[in-house]
């Protein structure tokens, strides 16, 4: 689900995000016996959970939804509407409005009377289209909401990594978001293909996988170059380990622009983007493509690896799936490695989670709501029926995802959103005018590191100028 991913994510169905369905892999470990996914019809036919907070007067509210009733995750929330309402009485007004919800829904409703009490996306995109227009309301409460297993609370169950971050605070510091979904991101590649391939430690031990499928006659990576922000991973992802997190998003809003040339971290990030565009590592026609198409290639053995979210597996699950036959693939992935004189170790994460809109009508049942998706019994969901990550740690995941559950489970790693949060800042202007042009350039090797660098610099400032 690429969210913005999951914008791009809607014209493909990114959302596919959600993915076909149906986690039927055993989930892994923790604790004395291994978690296992239930299957997909077990679990929408299975009981309602109790509700732990019911609201006390609200009767009803009113719910916008970036899903698609039909896709999985709409299959899963679904469930939890008619739960919810079962069990409390309170009807929920939902509206399936997809991927663009925020700027053609809920961004323009801000100025109105009729404003959805609850919403949900990607923090990236919520900040970006409501929280800068003052639309959102604080849901710090809702960590103390209990979700329906004993005295558990959403603090209890929800690990604060996943929601304790600068991204998803108002100015005022209070959380915007409470979330239900991670995504992630990886190197994918088919463990068929490759039986014997070690996870790289190195910078150098990435270009040696990427130079041994060359050898092999196989392109070494896929990527669909019509995605801004699939192209802007790579630079981001090398960077955030020279700067650690939020030192992009503090060098994108230097007004001066003279932060990407006085932190030598971002020339050499550039330097190892520029090495991969020159490299003859991207499979034929990336750059002319037209999403899905690069994907699906490799999915259909074209190339040996492929960058992008969580979501990769599942998009591609439902490719193949599509096509007919048995053809499958045995997921295997890896995080990016840190270059040797880099000091940061990073997994980058974004979490898509629910919003209250400041101006909401019935804000206590849409927060007790939240609170009851992160039920346990509910939540399953997500990897069973979406087969994507949840922030509860408790309940298993596909074992396609398992490396990355690990990745954002590691207490070695410093978090940091995807791209640093960069895509939220001006409205999502910075990204469009400054930063993804010079980013697409660099990796196409149309310019190369120092021309990047300073085009950034220069750009920048001219940006910031006229942005008053």
């Amino acid at each position: 689900m690429r969210s913005t991913r999951l914008t791009v994510m809607a014209a493909a169905a990114v959302l596919t995000l959600a993915g076909c369905g149906g986690g039927s892999d055993a989930g892994g470990g923790g604790g004395e016996a291994p978690l296992t996914l239930p299957g997909v019809d077990d679990y929408l036919n299975a009981p309602c959970p109790e509700v732990g907070t019911k609201p006390a007067t609200d009767k009803e509210f009113t719910y916008w939804s970036m899903w698609t009733e039909d896709e999985p995750q709409g299959k899963v929330l679904s469930k939890a509407i008619r739960c919810f309402q079962d069990k409390t009485g309170v009807k929920v007004n939902v509206q399936w409005l997809g991927r663009k919800l925020l700027t053609q829904n809920v961004a323009p409703s801000l100025n109105t009377d009729t404003v959805p009490d609850l919403f949900d996306q990607d923090i990236s995109q919520v900040r970006a289209a409501v929280v800068a227009a003052g639309g959102t309301q604080s849901v710090q409460d809702v960590l103390d909401y209990k979700v329906g297993e004993g005295d558990k609370t959403v603090r209890d169950v929800v690990p604060a990594s996943f929601y304790d971050m600068p991204q998803a605070k108002q100015d005022d510091g209070a959380l915007f978001s409470v979330p239900y979904e991670i995504l992630g991101n990886a190197w994918w590649y088919n463990k068929d293909l490759f039986p014997d391939l070690k996870p790289p430690q190195t910078m150098d031990d990435l270009f040696a996988l990427f130079d041994k499928a060359k050898a092999d006659g196989m392109a070494a990576i896929a990527q669909d170059g019509d995605i801004n922000f699939y192209n802007a991973y790579f630079f981001t992802q090398i960077a955030a380990r020279y700067v650690g997190p939020g030192g992009l998003s503090e060098a994108a809003q230097d007004k001066t622009g003279q932060a990407w040339k006085t932190e030598p971290g971002f020339a050499k990030a550039a330097a190892l983007v520029e090495r991969m565009g020159d490299g003859g590592y991207f499979i034929d026609g990336w750059d002319a493509s037209k999403f899905p198409q690069v994907q699906q290639r490799w999915a259909d053995g074209e190339a040996a690896f492929l960058f992008v979210g969580s979501w990769g597996p599942s998009e591609t699950r439902e490719y193949l799936n599509k096509q007919g036959g048995d053809k499958g693939i045995s997921y295997g992935s890896f995080q990016f490695p840190t270059p040797s004189d880099a000091p940061h170790k990073i997994v980058e994460q974004l979490p898509i989670g629910f919003s209250v809109t400041k101006k909401a009508a019935h804000p206590e049942a849409a927060k007790a709501f939240i609170a009851y998706v992160l039920n346990k019994d509910i939540l399953s969901g997500i990897p069973a029926v979406a087969d994507n990550l949840t922030p509860r740690p408790d309940l298993a995941v596909p074992d396609s995802l398992k490396d990355v559950k690990a990745a954002l489970e590691d207490d070695s790693a410093e978090r940091a959103i995807f791209m640093d949060g960069l895509d939220g800042l001006a409205a999502g202007k910075w990204v469009d005018n400054v930063f993804y042009p010079l980013n697409n350039d660099l990796l196409k090797g149309n310019i190369s590191a120092q021309q990047f660098i300073d085009g950034l610099a220069a750009k920048q400032a001219e940006f910031w100028k006229a942005a008053g």
